[in-house]
């Protein structure tokens, strides 16, 4: 296998619309996911707050990030196509 085979299968890859689809999803969780993690964090640590609020707030957050995600989807439908 030469250098030419490695590079179009590279720009094969790059222009993939599963791909790049793939890569804006992955994003979209890493930021989400990781704030999310934090408003948990503060949750359960929290003294005021009832024990079951930071689970009540992951039960939520997974729906809106699914509503937050179609709405993306549905700004840009070419990018997911």
């Amino acid at each position: 296998m030469g250098e030419s085979a490695n590079t179009s299968l590279k720009e094969r890859v790059l222009e993939s619309k599963a791909f790049r689809a793939f890569l804006v999803f992955s994003a979209f969780r890493a930021v989400y996911g990781a704030g999310i993690l934090v408003v948990t964090y503060l949750l359960a640590t929290s003294g005021e707050a009832p024990a079951w609020a930071s689970v009540a707030f992951l039960l939520t957050s997974m729906v809106v990030s699914r509503v937050i995600f179609r709405g993306m989807k549905r700004k840009w439908p070419g990018l997911f196509s």
